[in-house]
Formats: C-alpha cells, structure tokens, sequence
C-alpha cells in the first residue's frame, strides 16, 4: 500500500479548483501557467486535471477540478482520481480543498492494486501528508481498507476457511488479542450447529474465528463478519454466471477484520470481540440438503428452505453467542442478500436496526464521511413468513418479495437485544473504478463505523469518569 510521505516544499504543489472559482483562480497563477491552461482548455470541470510545465519542462502545478459547492453531490475522494494519472513523483495540497484528510486518504485508496499474483508496473505518484492532519490516522484506515480488499480479491483456491481463518489469527496476533478458533467437529460439541451444518460438506471444515482486545471492565463491542469463503449455492446450485464472483461471499469477515484493525490500531478504550463464522458452501454426499431440519445455538430450530441462503444460518450461531456477551453494541456485516442489491445498487449497503437513534446515528456517519448506508425497515408483518411448520422457523421467507429485509428478521430472532443491533447487508464489491473506490474487493461501512465508535468510546470513558 502507498504511504504519505513528509512534508516538502521541494513538491510539486496541486491547486484545487471549480468551475465557478477557475476564473478568478487563473488571474492569480503565473501569466505562462495561466496561458498554458487556457491554451489546453482547462476550466475546472470536476474530474479534469493539467500537469502545467515550468520553465525547464518539469512539472510545476497541477490544477485539479471539483464539483462546484452548489453540486448536489461532492464526492469527497474526488482528489484520489490523481493517483492514477498523475506521472511518478512527490506532489503536495496546496490551495482550494476542502477536506486535506479526505484528499488524502482518496489518494491513497485510489492508489491501491491488488498484486498478489501480478506486481504493479509502473511507479507510481507519491503524496506529501497534508499539513495540520492526523497522518497517522489517515495511513491507519487506508492500510486497514486494502488488508480487507486483499481478502475480498483473493480467489477462493487461496483463500479458504483456513486461509482465511490464518489471516484472522495473524491480525490478532499483531495487535497482541486474544484469538480462539472452534473448527470442525469441536462446532457440534461447543453447540454451533448450523455453522457446522453450512461448512461440514468443503475440503476444508467450518470454524468459528473468536478475537478478543481491550479490558474486560470496559464498554463492549462485538463485530460479526459471514465469512464464507465461497459459496456454490450448495445443492441449490447456483447458475454459473453467479458464481463468478462468490470468492467475495467472506466480505463481510473482511469488513469486521478491517474495522477490527482500525480500532485496534488506534486503542480505542472499549472491549472489542471480533466473531467471524468461516465456512465453504460446497456439495458433496454430507451436504445440508432442502427440507433439513438443524437446532441452532439459541435453542430454535431451523429448516432448510433454500441451501444458498446459507450466509443466515452461520451468522444466527454467531450472533446467539454475541449476545451472551450483552454488548453495548452488536454489529454483523454479510454479502447476505441479491434482494438489497437490487433495491439499492452496489454503492450502498442496506441497514438493518432496531433502534432510530442509532440508525440516524449511522446515517449521519456516513453522510459525513462519503461512506453512505441507508436504512431499510425490519417490517414486522413479514417476520411471521419464516414461521416453520416442522420448524421453529424456515431459513427463507414463504414469498419471492422483501428478501432482504426477511434475510435480516431471521437474524433478528438470534439477537437478544436488537436495540443495540445494527446489520449491514453488503456488495463489498466495485464492478468499475471511481476514484477511491478501484474495481475489485471493496471494504463499506468500516470507516463511518470507526468514527463512531470512536466517539462513542470517548463519550463512555467521559461517563465513567
């Protein structure tokens, strides 16, 4: 991953600009740079940028546009589109932006590449840390966003339940957490039944990944990552075409490890417990099959409606055994549901709760930080379409409809205070590149989660002063 790098006068300076501000921005460059953006059409339009040469011939500006202030939508990580048309070299901000923070870490998502199997060719432009900004926070979330990417981009052949599991155990181990895994046929013993009835068919058995970090006196947070590292459908196969990008079925174990590590990294005062249930959703002989029936950790038992809505069923023990712990706060992410993907697109995640406060509390994060979720509802007449008859309930809804938000009232029914629940269905996914956002595995929702429970952790240390 790129890093800032320190201040330099010496840098090539980046001058922000608008549509609206451009013509009175231009009077104050030098006459040859000013004549020389003319002369190229230059005019602040948001996206376009012009390397401006100085008398020798070596880059002496870059002008960059931005959406106008009167644009309905500002895109904070618009400035990241720089690192990838910018030639190499060290660049620093200089006038007209107005988040440097933002800038930057846009930069340095921009600049991420997945090379892991094919290394980056050319060298690439290097950003100066913006002055009178938290570099350390800013390097934090960009390393912690492409360690989860990696996660996401990394085919299923190389990242397994094990595999996946590892790189768990070896971000624990690097922050000095606690780290437990329950694998195979322990599940059954240590009564996780339906993590151990997704996984026990793959080459690799389910596990249940358990971190813990921080004092056991302090506030609690406990993040559930789906972490199914691929997922066939299982016996209701999926169609081909499906299956194509399942190695991002474990981006919701990506997300809680990426916020996991921006908290950690930042020793946030709380006591935080990362719990990501690792399967591989394969067919052979031993798979679950429709119309199975399975206990579940809390007791209710669950029939099989449909075995490629699987994702539910290993979050349910998972979050059962969350809410033994009674934390402040409960937060699961999951590539649960096509259904939110159609009702919302890729770009934002649905949110699931069971509290308006702390949805507007969520919402609010996101708006600020241009990590956006919105809100759907936890309909109560829906809930009584996964009441089983052979069962305590049916892992799908009795309807075609609504399959989100049925996806998460199943969820529902394994938390024990959804008040202080939150549940976020994700794409985790960027079918084409936007600045910040590269194609490939993407990492949503940890950042505006970092920033709140950041604060929150603040406003319960104040507390208990």
């Amino acid at each position: 991953m790129s890093q800032l790098q320190d201040w330099s006068e010496q840098a090539t300076p980046i001058d922000f600009v608008d549509k609206e501000s451009w013509p009175i921005h231009a009077e104050t460059l030098p006459p040859p740079i000013a004549a020389f953006a003319k002369a190229s059409g230059f005019d602040g339009k948001a996206g376009a940028h012009l390397l401006a040469p100085g008398p020798d011939g070596a880059p002496a500006l870059v002008l960059f546009g931005l959406e106008a202030p009167s644009a309905r939508h500002r895109d904070p990580f618009l400035p990241g589109k720089l690192a990838t048309v910018l030639p190499a070299g060290l660049y620093r901000l200089r006038e007209g932006v107005d988040d440097p923070a933002a800038a930057a870490l846009g930069f340095l998502l921009s600049a991420y590449s997945f090379t892991r199997y094919r290394e980056r060719k050319n060298e690439e432009p290097r950003l100066c840390a913006p002055q009178q900004t938290d570099r350390d926070r800013i390097e934090r979330v960009a390393a912690a966003i492409c360690f989860g990417r990696d996660l996401v981009n990394t085919p299923a052949n190389d990242l397994g339940p094990t595999a996946l599991a590892e790189a768990a155990l070896q971000l624990a181990a690097r922050h000095g957490a606690e780290a437990r895994v329950i694998a195979g046929d322990a599940l059954l013993a240590e009564n996780f039944p339906l993590i151990h009835a997704v996984g026990r068919a793959a080459a690799e058995p389910p596990r249940l990944v358990d971190i813990t970090f921080g004092p056991e006196s302090a506030r609690k947070v406990t993040l559930v990552g789906k972490g199914v590292s691929f997922d066939s459908g299982g016996l209701d196969i999926k169609p081909g075409g499906a299956m194509l990008l399942m190695k991002k079925d474990m981006g919701g174990a990506a997300t809680a490890l990426a916020l996991a590590d921006m908290l950690m990294g930042a020793k946030t005062p709380l006591r935080l417990r990362v719990l990501l249930p690792i399967v591989e959703n394969a067919i052979s002989a031993n798979a679950m099959r429709p119309g199975d029936i399975y206990p579940s950790r809390k007791g209710l038992s669950v029939e099989i409606g449909n075995t490629d809505a699987e994702g539910r069923l290993v979050l349910a023990d998972a979050l059962a055994l969350a809410s033994e712990d009674e934390p402040d706060l409960l937060i699961d992410f999951a590539t649960l549901t096509g259904a939110a993907r159609v009702a919302l697109g890729p770009d934002l995640p649905a949110l699931y709760t069971g509290d308006d406060a702390l949805a507007q509390e969520i919402e609010a994060h996101g708006r600020k930080l241009g990590d956006p979720v919105w809100r759907l509802p936890l309909w109560e007449p829906y809930d009584s379409q996964l009441d089983g008859k052979a069962s305590d309930l049916v892992n799908v809804s009795s309807g075609p409809h609504a399959g989100s938000i049925t996806a998460a009232l199943f969820l529902r029914r394994f938390v024990s205070a959804p008040e202080r629940w939150a549940h976020f269905d994700l794409f985790a996914w960027n079918a084409s590149a936007k600045p910040g956002r590269p194609e490939g595995g993407e990492i949503q929702t940890a950042r505006l989660l970092f920033d709140l429970i950041e604060e929150r952790a603040v406003r319960w240390s104040a507390n208990k002063k």
